[in-house]
């Protein structure tokens, strides 16, 4: 499932979370600028790498856990990102307020970083991307808005159907396709497969679903009753 667009308009501009795309933007093209050599070294610096931080534990290390939310391994890995980030970013801004926005979304980043930590404490394989900062924003969205809908493309063989959901439906399912492949990779030394930090997906969401109820929130009153134009 690909997500196009929700039916929540946001109530006002949503500054920060334009900026976050902005810098994620900025650091990538910074990232193709440096070469194969040199990605990887700032990969290896600047990524979450689990068994250096429990093993060199110390300011740096904690640095990284926030540097490493703003590095992505490819094209598509950020334009996804950036893309459901888009989409869903904005409402949270929208009733957490700028200042609440930021730190809830760093706060879900810390998070996911250490569940894929906590999960995969032996490996060596810097965990890079916004994804587990960005699952937490899903899992704000799902408690605040859980009837605004999305419209979702959904590929089934050749054919190419685009469908309204629920945003319950549509982050449910998600959720769920991260848990059950997550448990696959128990047991695994760095907790991935293919490539994909799963538990830092599921430990952001989490933390999004519980942090979004302790933060103040802006007063909005919000309609779902129109339709999309497909």
């Amino acid at each position: 499932m690909f997500p196009l667009r929700d039916s929540n308009p946001s109530q006002s501009v949503p500054i920060f979370n334009i900026a976050i795309i902005v810098i994620n933007v900025l650091v990538f093209l910074f990232e193709v600028s440096l070469g194969e050599r040199g990605l990887n070294r700032l990969f290896q610096e600047f990524g979450l790498v689990p068994a250096l931080f429990l093993e060199r534990f110390g300011p740096f290390e904690v640095v990284t856990m926030f540097t490493c939310m703003f590095l992505h391994g490819g094209w598509m890995h950020l334009i996804s990102n950036m893309w459901a980030l888009y989409i869903f970013g904005d409402n949270i801004e929208d009733r957490l307020g700028h200042f609440g926005y930021v730190v809830f979304y760093l706060l879900c980043g810390v998070a996911a970083g250490l569940t894929q930590v906590f999960m995969s404490a032996n490996s060596t394989i810097p965990t890079v991307g916004a994804s587990g900062a960005i699952a937490g924003v899903l899992g704000g969205y799902v408690v605040m808005f859980p009837h605004a809908r999305v419209l979702t493309l959904i590929p089934i063989y050749i054919i190419v159907r685009i469908i309204e959901v629920p945003a319950i439906v549509y982050l449910g399912v998600w959720f769920l396709t991260q848990f059950f492949t997550g448990l696959g990779t128990l047991g695994a030394r760095d907790a991935t497969e293919g490539g994909v930090a799963w538990w830092a997906h599921i430990g952001g969401f989490v933390m999004g679903v519980i942090l979004v109820k302790l933060v103040p929130k802006r007063k909005q009153v919000y309609d779902y009753s129109d339709t999309f134009d497909v």
